[in-house]
């Protein structure tokens, strides 16, 4: 059948014309009841993105496959309002999710963005230096006003499928519907272009995708860590030991690990003056369980691993405490120090010991996440550490 003769869509186009319907309509009504619910923004986020690439392959498949010519009978400044409302469709569903994207990429908070909570997504390239709250607010003004204009092209489409559905000439709306809706003609099948339309985007989605695992490591100079010159005397069972810390993001308890770190420890109980620790973490490695999470913590204002790979601690001025030692941990993350107080057990039984430490850090002393919340209205301001473990004494 020519297309010139066919009165139906394909049966590809009818598939992502209504499942776009729908997602344009859960968009659209999820966007406006976010009430800063992160769970909600992201998967706001993971919707566009889809529909995004979802409009794109659906272009590339109406360019391999012209839909159906409209009915003869209808009069031509009709078929030109069909036409426009077409291409704003199109417009919107291309420039709507892009300006969310633009916009998520100039914010002044830097919210990483992970689709459906398993792929890393980048900011929009050549935009870190437009993040403004006026740049932001241009786009945030568009992007939330542009589902008006949606549902404005919406009632258009519908009113026209309707009227000529009912009028004197061909009905247009049964073209669309799905094969079990009446008698109509079968949908156009197989098509054609299919490896066009849809593996173009496949593959400029991948390209994209791939940007966070090429530029993880940064592109920052490394700063060393200090080379220590305490003489161990003891050797830590990293696989029986742990540096974990916990917070509280948005009224909800997370915590997680750094899965890679190194000890050197000198430690004489009888001779407390002369003992000394100096930790070096990679914080490379740091894991939450949550990608989320994880992908937030190794941005910028935050660990910025890419630009400070590692974080070095030293412990001193040990002393006795009751039920155990207390020390000074002087903290160095991002070219800044800070000292807090360390309080912690240690049971030795020969030649082997077991630790058991906590010591409560500021974000804002640490400059951690201080450009999107400063004021820890989402993340406490308090982040507990905690070290456990085992070591054995050398001989």
């Amino acid at each position: 059948m020519s297309d010139a003769s066919r009165s139906r869509y394909t049966s590809v186009a009818i598939a992502l014309h209504w499942a776009m319907a729908v997602l344009l309509i859960f968009m659209i009504l999820l966007g406006w009841n976010m009430d800063d619910n992160e769970a909600r923004f992201q998967l706001h986020k993971s919707v566009g993105i889809t529909i995004l690439f979802l409009a794109l392959s659906r272009l590339g498949w109406r360019f391999a496959n012209p839909p159906p010519p409209l009915p003869e009978g209808m009069p031509k400044i009709e078929k030109t309002a069909s036409h426009m409302v077409h291409v704003a469709f199109y417009a919107l569903m291309i420039g709507v999710p892009l300006a969310g994207w633009f916009m998520v990429s100039v914010s002044p908070f830097q919210v990483s963005t992970v689709l459906y909570g398993v792929l890393s997504w980048p900011h929009l390239p050549f935009t870190e230096r437009l993040r403004s709250e006026g740049v932001y607010g241009v786009a945030e003004f568009f992007h939330s006003k542009s589902a008006w204009l949606i549902f404005g092209l919406l009632a258009l489409h519908v009113a026209g499928a309707v009227k000529h559905e009912i009028g004197a000439e061909d009905g247009v709306l049964k073209r669309m519907l799905p094969g079990l809706f009446g008698k109509a003609e079968p949908p156009a099948l197989p098509g054609r272009g299919f490896v066009f339309a849809f593996g173009g985007s496949l593959a400029l989605f991948a390209a994209i995708a791939a940007v966070p695992l090429i530029f993880s490591g940064g592109n920052g100079e490394a700063k060393a860590a200090p080379v220590s010159s305490i003489q161990s005397n003891w050797d830590v069972d990293y696989a029986a030991s742990e540096i974990r810390f916990d917070g509280v993001h948005e009224g909800r308890a997370f915590g997680g690990t750094f899965g890679t770190w190194t000890a050197d420890v000198a430690f004489w109980p009888e001779d407390l003056a002369r003992s000394a620790v100096q930790v070096v973490v990679d914080t490379r490695s740091i894991r939450t369980g949550t990608k989320l999470y994880d992908d937030n913590l190794r941005g910028k204002e935050w660990f910025n691993p890419g630009e400070f790979p590692e974080a070095v601690v030293v412990l001193s001025d040990f002393a006795e405490a009751a039920g155990g030692y207390t020390a000074t941990a002087r903290i160095t993350l991002k070219g800044k120090a800070v000292s807090v107080p360390l309080a912690f057990t240690l049971e030795i039984a020969g030649n082997e010991a077991t630790l058991s430490g906590s010591a409560e850090l500021s974000r804002k002393a640490l400059d951690l996440g201080q450009l999107s919340d400063p004021g820890a209205a989402y993340v406490a301001d308090a982040v507990m550490v905690t070290l456990s473990g085992k070591a054995a004494r050398r001989s």
